[in-house]
């Protein structure tokens, strides 16, 4: 039981890291279109409690998914 938790949060921690990551570079991208923006701007624009919230709703929608198609594969 202990390592279908652990599996579960990992899973979900990688889904944020992806969410996150393509935050960052999008930030980037529409920031270098106005002059350009610094890491730690860039890093302030994205990490809010708002995208914290999406990126774990999301995240956890999409495990649930996954196991749901593990189980029928």
């Amino acid at each position: 039981m202990k390592r279908r938790w652990l599996r579960a949060a990992i899973e979900v921690a990688f889904i944020m890291f992806l969410f996150y990551s393509n935050l960052l570079m999008g930030e980037f991208e529409r920031a270098n279109s106005a002059g350009g923006k610094s890491l730690a701007a860039a890093l302030l624009d994205i990490f809010t409690l708002t995208n914290f919230a999406i990126g774990l709703a999301a995240s956890l929608v999409g495990y649930g998914v996954v196991e749901f198609l593990r189980g029928k594969l």
